[in-house]
Parts: structure tokens; C-alpha cells; sequence
């Protein structure tokens, strides 16, 4: 993957996020953060994903890696159906 200089790579993105919030807690115990982290970065990768898309489903779902039916499920749990 070939980036330009002034845009992180996602994974940086996500471990300078993942550092903010634990600092932000304050010494707090954190809780359910692979969840907490997996549902705030999959609603936004599947609207970005289905609007490439055009709404294709079959087709997201392809360039996802999952099942249509996985990909309708999840859709609907996110209410973008």
C-alpha cells in the first residue's frame, strides 16, 4: 500500500485513536474496547463501502469479504437498510 505523506495509514490512525481514549479514561479500567472498536469503525466502513458501491450489495459484500447475507445483517444492526 502506497500512501502520501500528509495521510496516516489506517492502523496508525486506529492506534493513535486507540492511545487518545486510554489516556482520556484517566487511569480508568477500560471495558469491552474490541467491541466498542469494531462497531464504531464498521458502521462508517460499510456506508463508505455501499456507496462505491452504488447500493450493490453483492457487490460490497464482495469487496468486503463476506457473505451477502453477513452484509445484510450487519447493515440492518446498524439501521442503513
Amino acid at each position: 500500500m502506497t500512501t502520501t505523506p500528509d495521510i496516516k495509514p489506517l492502523d496508525e490512525c486506529v492506534r493513535d485513536s486507540v492511545e487518545a481514549y486510554l489516556r482520556d479514561l484517566g487511569g480508568e479500567t477500560p471495558h469491552s474496547m474490541h467491541e466498542m472498536v469494531v462497531k464504531l469503525v464498521e458502521k462508517p466502513l460499510l456506508e463508505v463501502v455501499m456507496a462505491h458501491c452504488a447500493g450493490n450489495q453483492s457487490r460490497a459484500a464482495e469487496w468486503l469479504g463476506i457473505n451477502r447475507n453477513t452484509l445484510r445483517r450487519k447493515l440492518g444492526d446498524h439501521k442503513l437498510l
